[in-house]
């Protein structure tokens, strides 16, 4: 295991109905004016919203709406949010959503107070500061409302980047797993995939003798399976919901990835899809990551893939041919993405063979090796979007 360090100061208020406490938990945090983002009508016309501002009413805090934020975000509502914060002299981000929602926040909170460009952030300079966050959470999927990380698209140059930094972790997040009970069935799936990838992008890993964040991230995605057949045959399961909510969070906040090498391949693969073609996040990976690892179990690491379908997804292991075992456990994790109505494959979401040349210019790989559990360079690329367009 590896040296670390391990700072995770989020308040994370959990349970039925918190969301109406949210008021006290701004003002505690310092917030007298505060940018309310949310993303699309569900969030009115719920009464989410209304709950929400009347709690900020009755505590004496003022707000401005900042709504209609889509899925992968991108960066012009960030530009005209960092434009409209400065002149309503905001204090606090409050987002109200899932990951999309949340990431925009983040982006917006460092740019208003940075003199310039918030893309900067999503190029390499660590942020100097931002305005603390606060995150009313009805999507669980990205796990942004326990990390210091955001991903957001620049829409010009449809490069989709990310930014990292304690000063972007919320310093509160409520959960109220009711909330995501109306969410359609695809999009509770879409959370379930990102999860579940989330696990397995710290999973995959050269690190030795990590066996203690290995147990958690094998029970996790162990427990996402359980808990998301459930639910999706019973949406209204706030026990499977919370479940999943809480795993969602526990596995971004970094418990799970200390002390090991993280491989974050297949999201750089899947991130590039999503900009081109706007696919959800969930169901991209669905796509890409199975890919990943059936390339991966054939270039190196079936040992540690096959670990994975043992533990995971009880396989049988085979000592002499590893690697049957690790592709039966990548059929095993395809199998269930199908059943909760994943897609695994371009066709399924609507990308196309042709496009793989530009998506792997998308990627910026030229002539090196991406790092990682297994190292691509182009050509691997080329091949894991290859296996994602197989009929």
């Amino acid at each position: 295991m590896k040296s670390f360090d391990f700072y995770s100061p989020t308040h994370f208020v959990f349970g039925k109905d918190r969301e109406n406490e949210v008021g006290k938990y701004v003002k505690e945090n310092g917030g007298s004016k505060v940018m309310l983002v949310y993303g699309g009508k569900s969030a009115k016309s719920s009464g989410l919203l209304d709950r929400i501002e009347a709690s900020l009413k009755e505590t004496g805090i003022d707000y401005i709406e900042w709504g209609g934020i889509k899925p992968n975000p991108v960066s012009t509502p960030v530009y005209e949010g960092i434009e409209q914060g400065r002149k309503e002299g905001i204090d606090f981000m409050l987002a109200v959503g899932g990951g999309s929602v949340i990431d925009t926040a983040k982006a917006i909170a460092m740019g208003i107070p940075y003199d310039g460009d918030f893309w900067d952030f999503f190029t390499g300079k660590d942020p100097e500061g931002a305005l603390p966050i606060g995150v009313v959470l009805t999507i669980a999927a990205a796990g942004s409302e326990g990390s210091p990380d955001a991903v957001i698209t620049n829409d010009k140059t449809l490069d989709k980047n990310g930014a990292g930094g304690d000063c972007i972790r919320p310093k509160f997040s409520i959960l109220n797993p009711a909330l995501t009970q109306t969410l359609p069935p695809y999009q509770t799936a879409c959370g379930i995939s990102d999860i579940i990838s989330h696990a397995f992008e710290r999973y995959f890993t050269n690190t030795p003798d990590v066996e203690v964040t290995d147990r958690l991230l094998e029970g996790l995605v162990k427990s996402v399976i359980h808990e998301g057949k459930r639910v999706m045959e019973d949406p209204d399961n706030y026990e499977a919901r919370a479940n999943i909510m809480w795993a969602g969070m526990v596995v971004h906040n970094n418990i799970m990835g200390v002390g090991r090498d993280q491989d974050w391949n297949s999201h750089h693969l899947e991130h590039v899809l999503s900009a081109l073609y706007d696919v959800a996040h969930g169901a991209g990976l669905a796509v890409i990551m199975p890919s990943w690892l059936e390339y991966c179990a054939t270039h190196g690491g079936e040992t540690r893939i096959a670990q994975m379908a043992t533990r995971i997804f009880g396989c049988e292991m085979d000592f002499a041919d590893p690697k049957r075992t690790a592709l039966e456990g990548v059929k095993a994790y395809r199998a269930f993405l199908k059943e909760i109505g994943m897609p695994l494959t371009f066709a399924e979401i609507g990308a196309k063979k042709e496009d793989i040349p530009k998506l792997v210019e998308m990627n910026h790989i030229g002539d090196g090796v991406t790092g990682g559990f297994i190292g691509l360079d182009k050509q691997a690329h080329f091949d894991i979007y290859e296996i994602a367009a197989r009929e």
